[in-house]
């Protein structure tokens, strides 16, 4: 449960065996590698390897046919490090012109069968008319017009009987009178303004209909026929083609894929005259894989050297943790990296995190149902979320045992505690008034352990750094711990009657020299380092020191005091779960849908806030003390490429 040990790796070689090389290296999935640009440029002689990828523009042109012809590829495994460019161009474009040739056929067809279709619906519509379209549109004189008036216009006809137009009816549906009107050319305008008015819908013939309505519908029939089955003969030959080109397909796109990694790898390589070399980390317990895997070849140099050996470069860092820990690194990310000469602090959050929302989420049935919901979560979708809520919800479980709640209902388990356990009830009763300000000190003392551990820590990882000044004079050092401990143990062995630690020594050694030495942490720090201790002045560095050791003070009280939220907490869920029975009481009969109903929104709503309340004391009580988040992610080949 530590940050991985890291050292740094050189694989150099000659530029023969570049592209042997860079083929394996591709492959791997634990070196975190350095780009060559970072380092070509701060020696003379280095240069980078890298150019424009030849084999992208090919790649993501196999990708558009693919996509365009509705290609579905399987990805195979391949073993090469070249490829015929050209000859897969002139495959890909010679298949694709022969798919478009036939896509475009078939679109043509499609269009010719649907004006058909359409023809024919206009021409069912009229097929009792037993005159030829021919020669009804084909008059010198009249006009005509084929379509369909509503019923209730048709009656109106009757107000125009002074107009010059002929309607012949030949069939009525329930809304609709299909019939023909004519007229002369002269008053063309005037009569069709007439039926416009009416709500006409005029039915366009097209102009390869011919003949009468019967034969246009037989003929139209016959052509649809003949039009779709060569449509089936072109659907044939497309389907043909892709199962034919499939297979040709998934290998090149394989093939490039592979070789457009092993040229985008060069953005790794350095080169060093007719040499070159890859530069990146790997965990020390990685390191005999790598030996392994280029361990053929004779001429490859594999170089180990301590993580820290090159300045310009700065270790990852790669995050071991166990089984418990592991999923609570998604909290710890969201607020960054740790740094590798750090401390990985995600097994202290998994810690805290856990036994926190245990204590404000206590109860045994809806901490069950949680680590159930949890479990689904990470088996079927794999959210690591869902992991954190099977160890939250357990934790919740078990607290839910010691208040003796189960769903809400504080006495379910008395039996158990007074005839199994032989106690004289439920160890702790959060709904006692009596108990309230027990509670509360208990949350401040959780908080104090809390702030006493984090400043622990931060002197640790100061100590690691060898930030010496910052490890005893900041007030999340030494100091600060000094002060804090004493000020805290103080007033709990006072209030308590056990003992009175103030004393005007006692307060000079354990107060008054912390925060002198807090309020003059900076100017000793540039001491240390050869500066003058007040740069801008005494005054100046006096009324900004003065106001921040105030600062420091106050967020020691308001930290300290942050954490009664625990106890709020556990008062809040108590106090809801009490509404939640009082609601089934009063509704008698549907006292078990409010039962169910109730512990789901007590879950959903209480359980989402105490989440967050609980990372809120991650991040800006705890976090804010010992931990930057600053480092650089480990990322594999694989992940960069």
């Amino acid at each position: 449960m530590a940050i991985a040990k890291m050292k740094l790796i050189n694989i150099v070689a000659d530029n023969e065996y570049l592209d042997e090389v860079l083929a394996r290296f591709i492959e791997l999935d634990d070196f975190h590698p350095e780009p060559a640009s970072k380092l070509a440029g701060t020696l003379h002689g280095l240069t980078t390897l890298y150019y424009e990828n030849p084999y992208l523009k090919m790649l993501n042109r196999i990708r558009e046919i693919e996509a365009d012809m509705g290609l579905k590829i399987d990805k195979r495994e391949v073993d090469v490090q070249q490829c015929d460019l050209d000859r897969i161009s002139r495959f890909i474009e010679r298949t694709h012109d022969k798919f478009d040739q036939i896509d475009s056929n078939m679109k043509e067809i499609k269009l010719l069968i649907q004006e058909d279709e359409d023809a024919l619906k206009q021409v069912k519509n009229i097929e009792t008319l037993d005159i030829s379209l021919d020669d009804l549109f084909s008059c010198r004189y009249l006009n005509s017009r084929v379509g369909r008036l509503p019923l209730d216009s048709e009656e109106k006809l009757r107000f125009y009987t002074n107009r010059p137009f002929i309607w012949n009816s030949f069939s009525r549906d329930s809304n609709y009178s299909w019939g023909i009107y004519i007229t002369s050319q002269e008053y063309e305008r005037e009569v069709d303004n007439v039926f416009s008015s009416l709500y006409f819908e005029r039915i366009h013939i097209p102009d390869f209909v011919h003949g009468t309505p019967e034969e246009a519908e037989e003929n139209l029939e016959q052509e649809i026929a003949s039009l779709k089955k060569d449509l089936k003969k072109l659907e044939e030959s497309k389907k043909e083609l892709l199962e034919r080109t499939r297979d040709r397909y998934s290998i090149f796109t394989s093939v490039l894929e592979h070789v457009s990694k092993i040229f985008e790898a060069r953005k790794f390589v350095i080169g060093l005259g007719g040499r070159f070399s890859i530069t990146g980390f790997m965990a020390k317990d990685d390191i005999p894989g790598l030996e392994k895997k280029f361990e053929d070849l004779k001429d490859v140099e594999i170089e180990v050297r301590p993580a820290t050996n090159d300045k310009r470069l700065t270790p990852p860092t790669k995050l071991k943790n166990g089984w418990f820990s592991e999923p609570f690194g998604m909290f710890v990310e969201m607020y960054g990296v740790a740094n590798y000469k750090d401390i990985d602090p995600t097994p202290f959050v998994a810690l805290t995190y856990t036994l926190l929302f245990g204590i404000m989420f206590g109860d045994v049935g809806q901490g069950l149902v949680l680590a159930l919901l949890g479990w689904l979560m990470y088996k079927f979708k794999g959210m690591k979320l869902g992991a954190v809520g099977i160890r939250i919800g357990i934790s919740s479980a078990i607290f839910g045992l010691l208040y003796g709640s189960v769903f809400g209902n504080e006495h379910l388990l008395d039996p158990f505690f007074i005839n199994v356990l032989g106690l004289p009830g439920k160890p702790i009763h959060t709904m006692d008034p009596g108990f309230t300000m027990t509670l509360l000190l208990s949350a401040i003392a959780i908080g104090a352990v809390l702030i006493i551990t984090t400043i622990g820590i931060n002197i640790y990882i100061n100590y690691k750094r060898n930030h010496i000044v910052e490890m005893l004079l900041s007030h999340n050092g030494v100091a600060g711990i000094v002060l804090y401990t004493f000020a805290i143990g103080g007033a709990g062995l006072m209030l308590s009657g056990i003992a009175n630690l103030f004393n005007p020594v006692t307060l000079t050694l354990f107060v008054g020299l912390p925060l002198l030495l807090m309020f003059l942490k900076e100017p000793l720090e540039r001491r240390v380092h050869s500066e003058k201790m007040f740069p801008n002045g005494f005054g100046g560095f006096f009324t900004e020191a003065f106001f921040e050791l105030f600062e420091i003070i106050l967020s020691y009280i308001t930290n300290t005091m942050s954490y009664m939220r625990v106890a709020g907490f556990v008062l809040s869920h108590a106090g809801m779960m009490l509404v939640v029975s009082s609601l089934m009481e009063m509704t008698g009969n549907a006292g078990p849908v409010v039962f169910v109903f109730g512990n789901l929104f007590v879950m959903a709503l209480e359980g989402l806030i105490v989440g967050i309340q609980v990372l809120r004391l991650e991040f800006y009580e705890m976090f804010s003390r010992y931990y930057t988040g600053d480092g650089i992610p480990f990322k594999s080949l694989k992940e960069t490429l």
